[in-house]
């Protein structure tokens, strides 16, 4: 089992962190020049994934953390559907779509069977620092 000291070092936040670039750089695209409200909700979808996996490890707490990768979870969904609304409006093509979507699917999966394992954990509190499932 690997060493986890802070948010950073979990794979899911590293993926996240990923999945944010891609959207930063896919709305500085000039297709979006007219897409003000859409760029801004990608970029808020995508940044909320890191920021609610940040925010729950640091809570210290099992059961915050679990919750707080399920709202990370959901914000995956949110940021697919903004996808399908990007190849439904001609803003990006059918590869880019399904590169970015299958990092999320993946993501969604993770954030899912970590928040499981965390729910149902004996690790309480401060002491999961470092000793994560």
């Amino acid at each position: 089992m690997a060493t986890i000291k802070s948010f950073e070092d979990l794979e899911i936040w590293q993926r996240a962190i990923e999945i944010y670039r891609m959207v930063c750089g896919l709305v500085r695209q000039p297709e979006f020049a007219d897409e003000k409200r859409l760029r801004e909700q990608m970029r808020s979808s995508a940044g909320s994934i890191a920021d609610n996996i940040a925010e729950g490890f640091e809570r210290a707490s099992r059961l915050e953390f679990s919750h707080s990768l399920f709202i990370a979870k959901g914000e995956t969904g949110e940021l697919r559907s903004q996808l399908h609304r990007c190849r439904v409006a001609g803003l990006i093509g059918d590869t880019y779509f399904q590169d970015i979507y299958d990092k999320l699917t993946i993501l969604a999966r993770q954030l899912y069977a970590f928040a499981e394992k965390l729910k149902y954990s004996d690790i309480k509190g401060h002491k999961f620092k470092g000793r994560l499932p």
